[in-house]
């Protein structure tokens, strides 16, 4: 209750003040615009419950990840167990991911990111080459295929000002952190490229929790005609990290910088050389083409090849994985009189091919062959999508797909069995939303949408290294209201919904360290989320303070396993692991003459249950952090940007990317304390 009543003064008092401005005094907030649903529409009078992370708002962040900037958002999590080791949950996703995305699908300037086996390797991107992401939560399968906790859609950076060619980034700070960026675009008549190259280390705050990656990222565009282009990706990620592993509550209060240790038999995290190494080349090309003044054609074809390898505690596990999807629409877009129609169909095709195979692990070293299968993935999905427009005041979309999904794989060792085929049964995911424009400033929405999410290849063959053809996919429906508010000085975004699941997936961990997922019935999850901007003292070019702006975000979770018996244990009515109930985020950005800024975000994060049994839980926390910059810019000629900043000045104890449901207690991954960072960048 304390923190609705916080949510409820700061809402108070941002109205008061901004009811003392004068008229003259305003200068407008910048429009957020949506493109989920293929065309830009605002936010104010979207019908999704989307949220988004702009440039500007990025640029406020520390650059080495993307935690702070995304866990500034309102229902929407972000874990970092160590560098490089991310976990991304949006509504309570997390609860089945032990390391990565799970139920969540997620597209690269609109190419599919996410595999055919419901996995993501979001850390493969550099976080300083992103510059613009949209988040759609809750379930969107209707657009974009099978996922229960949404969609995710993430655009390249554009670095430096318009009209720079080139620019490059150097920073550095605590744990050897070490960053270069550099980017390089040209545009010559009809056709553009830019090129994106990113390079990053760190040792880490942990013993065992070093970081490498290098990245480079190719992007193409050619207007052959007024009314067609192609468009061209290319991208290549180098990364390893390595893996430090959990310690129990005792250890980690005893030296959180080192390493899971050895336990009876089983060695330790850097005996064992526990890590990741991930090669992978990613490919896309696009074609759009006007074919009348209301028709538009739009077709993708896009595939990645990995190489993947983990040394473990237990075992050796190396991956070939190969990926194509396809992805086309029809666009339809008509005015009659005073609505504005826009109808979308079309399909998209996905394919992925692993190659399994799991050694003993002889201190980072491959020994006897333990098991090998191959897995087959194929998720298909048809969308239709239809939107209206009517009297530029009420929005009503309706949206429905088709869903397919199979799997099929063969092993040889250690028994040889040909090829099984599992196909799951086809599922229907319909979506109908609404915004109503209750005055120009004022917006109410509402949407009821279903959620499907088949098992990851992940899941199916966890790291036991036994297929499980038994594990369900989770089904549920969203019932969703909110009401948005905007003016030239002040924003607020606000919504409840409730979220019925059934067959939910949960991670277990035997004895031994390996672990498996069942399914475990079902979920209650009741939520509130909220979002506030406020320019306290609009941009202006007089007075020391030259801009002040507050921003504010609340997420509310009441989560709960509604129908969950494992063995003789009974959970229904626990809270769901990795969920915290309250979430409260604030920043204040000030700006000042000479373009110099100060940027500072507390984040408060209540306390997280750790197992499905509800008997161990991670203390709340708070964080706070402060990043200051100056920019100069000369008349046509160079750029030049300093940076500087701390996190956790509060010099916190606390664990940010937990393992759930651990063998043992080991549940922590403790995070860094106090540290700091700086940079330059320069652009021409």
């Amino acid at each position: 209750m304390k923190k609705f009543a916080f949510v409820a003064l700061c809402f108070l008092l941002t109205r008061s003040l901004f009811a003392q401005q004068g008229a003259d005094s305003v200068v407008r907030m910048e429009d957020v615009q949506v493109k989920g649903y293929f065309s830009d529409r605002p936010l104010l009078r979207s019908p999704a419950s989307a949220a988004v992370i702009g440039a500007a708002e990025l640029s406020k962040q520390p650059n080495a990840s993307l935690v702070s900037a995304i866990n500034a958002l309102p229902g929407i999590r972000m874990e970092e167990r160590s560098p490089g080791s991310y976990r991304l949950s949006v509504r309570g996703s997390l609860l089945r991911s032990p390391f990565g995305i799970r139920n969540l699908k997620v597209y690269l300037d609109e190419f599919p990111l996410t595999d055919a086996g419901g996995n993501t390797y979001l850390n493969l991107l550099d976080a300083g080459s992103t510059g613009r992401i949209e988040f759609l939560r809750g379930p969107e399968g209707s657009v974009f295929g099978a996922n229960s906790g949404g969609a995710i859609l993430l655009n390249p950076r554009s670095y430096g000002s318009p009209g720079e060619s080139f620019s490059i980034d150097l920073g550095g700070g605590s744990f050897g952190l070490f960053q270069e960026r550099a980017f390089f675009q040209e545009r010559s008549g009809k056709y553009n490229f830019s090129v994106n190259q990113a390079y990053q280390r760190s040792d880490g705050y942990r013993q065992n929790s070093g970081l490498h990656r290098k990245y480079a990222n190719l992007s193409q565009q050619w207007k052959y005609r007024p009314n067609a282009n192609i468009r061209a990706v290319l991208l290549f990620s180098d990364l390893d990290y390595q893996t430090p592993g959990g310690l129990t509550a005792v250890q980690s209060a005893a030296d959180p910088k080192a390493a899971r240790p050895p336990a009876g038999t089983a060695p330790g995290a850097a005996d064992q050389k526990a890590a990741i190494y991930n090669k992978t080349v990613l490919g896309g090309v696009l074609h759009e083409i006007a074919i009348t003044r209301n028709w538009k054609h739009v077709i993708s074809l896009s595939g990645f090849l990995t190489d993947f390898k983990n040394p473990f505690i237990t075992n050796y596990e190396t991956r070939k994985e190969n990926t194509w999807s396809l992805r086309t629409y029809a666009e339809l877009k008509d005015t009659t009189g005073s609505t504005v129609i826009l109808w979308n169909t079309g399909l998209e095709a996905q394919q992925t091919n692993t190659d399994f195979k799991n050694y003993t692990n002889n201190q980072g070293i491959k020994g006897s062959l333990m098991a090998a299968d191959k897995l087959r993935a194929n998720q298909d999905f048809a969308f239709t999508h239809l939107s209206l427009d009517l009297f530029n005041r009420l929005v009503i979309e309706g949206a429905a797909s088709i869903n397919l999904y199979s799997f099929g794989y063969s092993s040889s060792f250690p028994a040889i069995k040909g090829n099984v085929v599992k196909r799951l049964n086809n599922q229907l995911m319909p979506r109908l939303a609404s915004s109503f424009l209750i005055s120009p400033a004022f917006a109410w929405r509402a949407s009821v949408s279903r959620g499907y999410s088949p098992p990851t290849i992940a899941e199916i063959r966890a790291s036991d290294n036994v297929i499980n053809t038994g594990l369900q996919p989770e089904t549920g429906w969203n019932y969703e209201t909110g009401l948005r508010y905007r003016t030239s000085r002040f924003s607020l975004d606000a919504s409840v919904f409730r979220y019925k699941m059934q067959q939910a997936i949960v991670r277990r961990v035997t004895a031994s360290d390996q672990e498996y997922y069942i399914n475990a019935g079902g979920t209650r999850q009741t939520g509130v989320e909220s979002q506030v901007s406020f320019l306290v003292i609009a941009p202006r070019t007089h007075g020391l303070v030259r801009a002040l702006e507050l921003r504010n975000s609340y997420t509310y979770s009441n989560f709960l396993f509604s129908d969950y018996k494992n063995a003789a244990a009974d959970y229904s009515g626990n809270k769901l692991t990795g969920v915290p109930s309250d979430v409260l985020v604030t920043s204040l950005q000030v700006s000042f003459p000479g373009q110099v800024y100060i940027f500072g975000q507390h984040n408060y994060t209540g306390k997280i249950p750790l197992n499905d049994a509800g008997t161990a839980y991670a203390d709340k926390f708070d964080l706070l952090q402060v990043k200051t910059g100056w920019r100069f810019r000369k008349q046509k000629g160079y750029t030049l940007s300093l940076y500087a900043g701390a996190d956790n000045l509060l010099n916190e104890k606390y664990s940010l990317g937990n393992d759930l449901n651990a063998f043992g207690g080991r549940y922590f991954n403790p995070s860094p304390g106090r540290n700091y960072y700086a940079g330059v960048s320069v652009g021409l």
